[in-house]
């Protein structure tokens, strides 16, 4: 069993998992899935302060910070205990474009040669970490909820909003993947 679990999951088993949670939610609890809002929840939880924007009932979502807890729990687990000791398998073509950028260190889950602290602290490093933070943030609370909120349960229960924010999504993506990072990473 704990071989499967180790294992990356096909697409026609993990995705029916994680559209199911739709349902099971909306069944449940009439609550909806999505975790950009839990910043919220925790400002307004710890900050007594009387700003408009933090002044709602918290508790009736307090469900939602279990829900974070369990993703940031679960990724410990996942990565202490179930972790694939096998070197990653990663396509040719992809190896020979990426080393064109420097990376060459495949090592790890993530290149080391693109996430670690020492790249951190360059150009390339800060403009990925700052800048794509806050655009993360600013899109998040632009777009009025994060991919999973929008793409899995907004589309799911066909809100025309989270079809134009997916699309955006979806095109940002694009274009970050090949035409910014190239141009990030060769600075």
């Amino acid at each position: 069993m704990l071989e499967i679990i180790r294992q990356p999951w096909p697409w026609y088993v993990a995705g029916p998992l994680i559209g199911l949670t739709v349902p099971a939610l909306l069944i449940l609890g009439n609550k909806s899935f999505g975790i950009s809002s839990s910043l919220r929840h925790i400002c307004a939880m710890c900050i007594p302060a009387k700003i408009p924007f933090f002044q709602y009932d918290w508790k009736k979502e307090l469900w939602n910070m279990f829900f974070v807890l369990g993703i940031f729990f679960g990724g410990i687990i996942a990565a202490v205990f179930l972790a694939n000791p096998a070197p990653m398998q990663l396509n040719p073509a992809l190896v020979k474009e990426l080393s064109i950028y420097g990376i060459t260190d495949f090592s790890s889950l993530v290149p080391v040669d693109l996430v670690s602290w020492d790249k951190l602290f360059t150009l390339p490093g800060f403009i990925m970490m700052v800048g794509g933070g806050f655009l993360v943030g600013f899109g998040t609370r632009y777009a009025g909820g994060c991919t999973s909120g929008h793409a899995i349960m907004g589309l799911s229960t066909l809100q025309w909003p989270s079809l134009v924010a997916t699309v955006c999504f979806m095109i940002g993506g694009f274009i970050m993947a090949n035409w910014i990072l190239p141009f990030i990473l060769m600075l």
